[in-house]
C-alpha cells in the first residue's frame, strides 16, 4: 500500500495537470468562437466565387478554358498538407496521418506542408517536400494564401504535376472534425447546370477567366486553413476538458485511498497504544 507522502505527492500532480488543461481548455474556448465566425462566414464567398467562375466558363469554348482548368499528361501530384503546430488535440493529427496515407500512392508525389506537424508526416513518408511553413498560433491572415499559392501555380501552370490535392481537417461542428481530401487542381466546374437569365460581363468573359479563377483558388486555400485553425481549437478544447475530467476523477480516487491509508494508520497507532497499556497493567 502506498505510503501518505506518496499519496500527497501524487494528488498534488494530478491537481497541477488539471489546472494546466483547464487553462489549454479556456484558451481554446476563447479562440474557438472568433475561429468558428471566420470558417462559417466565407463559405458563402466562395459559393458565389465559383458560381461567377461557372457562368463565365459558359460562355467560353472548351479550347478557350483557362490553364487551371486543363490538366497536363503527367503522373504526379502535389499534395498540400494542412494541421496544426502543437499536439494536445485529440485524434485531430492521428486521423490526419490516416487520410496522407491512404492517399500516397500513385506516380510521383510532392509535398507542400503547413503546420509542424504536417512536416513531419510528410517526413515520415521519404517524399519531396518542396516547402513548409509553420501554421500558428492565431487565425491565419489572408496574406498567408500567397506564398502557398505561388508555389502550387509555379509547379501546375509549369506543367510539374497533373493535379493538386489539399489535406485539411473539415470543421463540422465544434464536436465534429473529419478529414478530408479536396481537389484543388485543375479547377472542374459543374457546366451541364445552365444558369437562368443573362449576365453582362465587363471586361470580356475571355480576360476575367484568368483572376476569377486565381482567386478561386486563393479562397479555397484559404477556407481550408480557417477550416483547420476552427477544427484545431474545437478538437483541443474537447480533449482538454476530458483530460481535466479524468484528472479530476484520479483526484478523487487517491484522495479516498489517502483516507483510507490515513484512517488505517491512526487505528494502528491506537491499538499498539492500547496494547501497550494492557502490558503496563498485566
Amino acid at each position: 500500500m502506498a505510503t501518505l507522502l506518496t499519496l500527497k505527492r501524487k494528488i498534488k500532480t494530478a491537481k497541477n495537470v488539471s489546472k494546466t488543461t483547464k487553462a489549454m481548455q479556456m484558451i481554446s474556448a476563447s479562440k474557438l468562437k472568433k475561429a468558428e465566425e471566420g470558417a462559417v462566414s466565407s463559405k458563402p464567398y466562395v459559393s458565389k466565387l465559383e458560381l461567377l467562375s461557372k457562368s463565365i466558363s459558359q460562355k467560353l469554348d472548351r479550347t478557350e478554358w483557362d490553364d487551371y482548368m486543363v490538366s497536363p499528361n503527367i503522373n504526379s501530384k502535389l499534395i498540400l498538407i494542412i494541421s496544426p503546430d502543437k499536439g494536445l488535440c485529440g485524434g485531430l493529427v492521428t486521423n490526419l496521418m490516416r487520410e496522407v496515407l491512404r492517399q500516397n500512392q500513385g506516380g510521383k508525389i510532392y509535398y507542400l506542408t503547413i503546420g509542424k506537424k504536417a512536416e513531419s508526416i510528410a517526413a515520415s513518408l521519404n517524399k519531396e517536400i518542396i516547402a513548409s511553413f509553420h501554421f500558428g498560433n492565431s487565425l491565419p491572415a489572408f496574406e498567408f494564401v500567397y506564398p502557398v499559392a505561388n508555389i502550387i501555380n509555379e509547379y501546375f501552370l509549369d506543367r510539374k504535376v497533373s493535379r493538386v490535392q489539399i489535406i485539411s481537417t473539415k470543421f463540422v461542428n465544434v464536436f465534429t472534425q473529419a478529414p478530408q481530401m479536396t481537389d484543388l487542381l485543375p479547377i472542374t466546374l459543374n457546366l451541364e447546370q445552365k444558369q437562368n437569365g443573362v449576365t453582362i460581363f465587363e471586361p470580356e468573359v475571355n480576360n476575367l477567366l484568368s483572376d476569377i479563377l486565381r482567386h478561386y483558388l486563393e479562397m479555397m486555400i484559404y477556407q481550408s486553413l480557417l477550416e483547420a485553425y476552427a477544427s484545431e481549437q474545437a478538437s483541443r478544447m474537447i480533449a482538454m476538458r476530458n483530460a481535466t475530467d479524468n484528472a479530476l476523477d484520479i483526484i478523487d480516487a487517491l484522495q479516498l485511498e489517502y483516507n483510507k491509508t490515513r484512517q488505517e494508520k491512526i487505528t494502528n497507532e491506537l491499538l499498539d497504544i492500547g496494547g501497550g497499556s494492557q502490558q503496563n497493567y498485566a
